[in-house]
Parts: structure tokens; sequence; C-alpha cells
């Protein structure tokens, strides 16, 4: 066997394998391919997040975007809300006094949904807008009540998810641009 110089996985081929590196569709996968030494598989299974998966929750470790919006104090406990609107007048209307009560940062407006659901017995089909509204998790509750107290349908969508992390500098706005209940 001939060990080239920088090339320590040539030496488990025959020289012909070395001269033609080129496979056919019918020639087996050289030697290297099929047999890995212990220490290539735990490389591996570190290298592809192994120990984030296993390790760190046993550490207690969390991940840096929850770590870093629970300790920064400039920061609170924040939410994305749905809310879909029949039109763009009405998303307009709800937005602009969901934002002069200070019940939430800022609302978007996204035009061109169609939502298909179950009512009074049938399946609908609606053209609708989508308020997306970013506010601090302890308003949902009167954010909640102003959608339903302010909204055509009799049974508005208010659908909550938390924010686990961001731009630092958004969520600070986010804070100061909302009131404290």
């Amino acid at each position: 066997m001939v060990l080239l110089a920088g090339t320590p996985f040539r030496s488990l081929f025959p020289p012909s394998a070395v001269a033609a590196p080129r496979r056919t569709a019918t020639a087996p996968p050289p030697l290297a391919f099929h047999r890995r030494s212990p220490l290539t598989g735990a490389l591996l299974f570190l290298s592809l997040g192994g120990v984030a998966g296993c390790v760190l929750p046993l550490l207690r470790v969390r991940s840096f975007s929850s770590a870093q919006m629970e300790s920064a104090s400039t920061t609170v406990p924040s939410i994305v809300v749905y809310v879909t609107v029949p039109n763009r007048e009405a998303g307009k209307k709800l937005a602009g006094s969901i934002i002069s009560e200070k019940l939430a940062a800022c609302v978007n407006i996204v035009p061109g949904v169609e939502s298909v659901y179950w009512w009074e017995g049938k399946v609908q089909s609606d053209a609708e807008e989508l308020l997306i509204i970013k506010t601090r998790e302890s308003l949902l509750d009167a954010l909640t009540e102003h959608v339903k107290a302010n909204h055509e349908y009799d049974v508005p969508e208010v659908i909550a998810l938390p924010i686990k992390g961001g731009n630092l500098k958004y969520l600070e706005w986010l804070k100061n641009s909302t009131r404290e209940n």
C-alpha cells in the first residue's frame, strides 16, 4: 500500500482506484464510504447539533432569543394577534381605534385573504383582510374585548401567538408605544 502525502484515505484503495476516481453506475463505492470509525459518527452527531439537541436541555440552557426576551428589562412579553375583517374600510377603522387606545403598537392590514370556514351548518368562503397586531401579552384581554365591541362579525377571530424574540429595538418600541394595562 502506498500512502500519498496529504491524502491518508488513498492508502485504503488499490492503486487502480486512486488512478481512476470516477465510478461507473455498477461499481461499488470506495471502502471508506462503507466503514466509518466511531469517532467519525460522533463528529457527525456533534456537527449536526447533537449537543444542542441532547446535551443542552440537560444543562437547562435556553435558546438565545427566549433568554434575551426574558432577561431584557427594556421589553415586555409580547404577542402577535390575528384578526380578520370583511373589507379594507372595516380594517382601517378597527386598526385606527386599536392604535388610538394604545392597545397595540402596530397593525398591518393584509389584503387578499380568502377564508374558507364552517358556519351555520355549511362551508362558507369569503374574501377578507387580515389584521396582524403587535402588542403586549398583558393587553390581550382588553384587545379582545375591544375587537368584539367594534367588529362587524358576531364571532370575530382573535388569535394570539407569542413573540419569542426579535429586534430588541423594535420590542422596546412596542413596549413604549402601548399602554401598561
